[in-house]
């Protein structure tokens, strides 16, 4: 039996946050049930510990690290539908059953995050999007069904026919309505798992705009890398790409070491104006004198470039960093992003990984789900104490006034107010929270019960393997 052990400090990714915690490492529904019983209230699920801010911590409370929970259940080759305990990485399900057949073709994950380092569980919880929103939406699209332990220890079977309600809360929820122990997940198919990528120099929005409108027919992957800090005339710049699955020479697709790693924060973060500067003028003359180039290459580097470097969180130095993502509906993005890019030129706080994407129009089942059609901007920003809050409140500002809203699963300081505003779902999804089951986020983010809400939710969006 595992039991929660002595208290221990938990990191989020973006090292910004460090709690202490009791821990609890269960292997299976008995140990799942007692941990629930016998430990400290309240309760968190831990998947990978992927998550940027305080989402995934729960201070003073118990952690419920999901790796314990990491055996494959089924698989069906012939429809490809898989079941999976909640604790089994992203990284797994691609080393174990997205293997190419004789024809060149396989089963792939729908959809992927920026990291394969993320459990399964951790991805429904947040339920993450992809450099292919504009095709296959979210992740909670695909899951038809899952297993979810409630804090009573009462083990239900959830789907868009069972327990809708609490289904529809899970997706996306944060981890507040119990612990999931296992799901179903559609893979699809793709014809092969090389990919053909194509990166193409832009000089402004209006450019990347209509790149990202040329390729959302014909290409399965896009986004945009953007020069955060040009200004005037250059404003919005950066570099395109786009990518397809093709059939090709797999070699290795997703090793699961990592040859690189960074071994240790240092005590002041590399990644400064300066370095940023520099940074982003080479990156963005890195085509040369062409202003587009195509190339074949494994999955693995163009959908998990990051993965290449161990820790690589650690370069933001002691102090750790703050993301920004926000979506932004289709009638106002261009111009808001044009305003968020202007700010943080302005205030000097460029962030290294700066991304633009366009959204699609699928919708997720989920109460909380961030991805919304429209523009999804995603910035790193390395914590230097009160400039950066102040840039982060500007920023809020822009954002709500564009009416976007800011993704849970990345923030580690966004007010109540600017929760509630981006997710008017928040009344119908506290109906479903497990009264055992908390977050710091939760707690800093929604600290006081809104009143009911009479309507009736909007009819579920039909799922993408139905």
């Amino acid at each position: 039996m595992t039991t929660a052990g002595p208290r221990q400090d938990r990191l989020a990714w973006g090292r910004a946050h460090r709690f202490a915690h009791s821990l609890t490492r269960p292997r299976g529904l008995a140990e799942a049930r007692a941990a629930l019983r016998e430990g400290p209230r309240p309760v968190l699920a831990l998947g990978c510990g992927r998550s940027y801010g305080d989402s995934c911590l729960n201070a003073d409370g118990l952690l419920i690290e999901t790796g314990g929970l990491d055996r494959f259940i089924a698989f069906d080759p012939s429809t490809g539908l898989l079941e999976a305990e909640a604790g089994v990485r992203l990284a797994d399900v691609l080393a174990t059953v997205c293997r190419p057949d004789a024809d060149g073709s396989a089963w792939f994950p729908p959809v992927t995050p920026g990291t394969r380092w993320v459990s399964l569980g951790g991805a429904l919880a947040n339920d993450v999007h992809g450099k292919n929103h504009h095709r296959f939406g979210s992740f909670g699209r695909h899951v038809p069904r899952f297993t979810l332990l409630r804090g009573d220890g009462e083990l239900l079977v959830c789907s868009a026919r069972e327990n809708e309600d609490l289904y529809r809360a899970t997706i996306g929820g944060l981890g507040l309505t119990g612990l999931i122990l296992s799901l179903r997940l559609q893979l699809r198919r793709v014809p092969g798992l090389m990919l053909v990528a194509e990166d193409i120099r832009f000089d402004g929005l209006d450019e990347f705009y209509a790149l990202a409108a040329a390729s959302e027919a014909g290409w399965e992957y896009t986004v945009a890398w953007i020069d955060c800090l040009a200004r005037g005339r250059s404003l919005g710049r950066g570099i395109f790409s786009r990518a397809n699955h093709v059939p090709g020479p797999v070699g290795e697709t997703a090793p699961l070491a990592n040859r690189l790693a960074v071994p240790l924060a240092p005590p002041f973060s590399p990644l400064n104006r300066l370095s940023l500067r520099l940074f982003n003028g080479l990156y963005f003359r890195k085509l040369g004198r062409k202003r587009r180039a195509r190339r074949l290459t494994a999955y693995a580097p163009s959908l998990y470039p990051l993965d290449a470097i161990g820790n690589w969180n650690r370069l933001y130095g002691r102090r750790g960093f703050y993301q920004y993502q926000c979506v932004l509906p289709p009638e106002n993005a261009r111009d808001a992003v044009a305003e968020l890019l202007g700010a943080i030129a302005a205030a000097g706080e460029g962030s290294f990984l700066s991304v633009l994407k366009t959204m699609g129009h699928a919708r997720s089942p989920g109460l909380l789900s961030f991805p919304m059609p429209g523009t999804t901007l995603a910035l790193d920003f390395p914590n230097r104490g009160a400039s950066t809050l102040a840039l982060l409140d500007w920023l809020d500002a822009i954002t709500l006034a564009a009416g976007g809203r800011l993704y849970p699963a990345k923030d580690g300081r966004m007010s109540a107010k600017t929760f509630a505003a981006g997710y008017p779902e928040l009344p119908r999804f506290r109906r479903s929270v497990d009264p055992a089951f908390s977050s710091s986020f939760w707690r800093r983010a929604a600290p006081a019960a809104d009143p009911p809400a009479p309507a009736p939710s909007a009819p579920i969006p039909a799922l993408e393997h139905s």
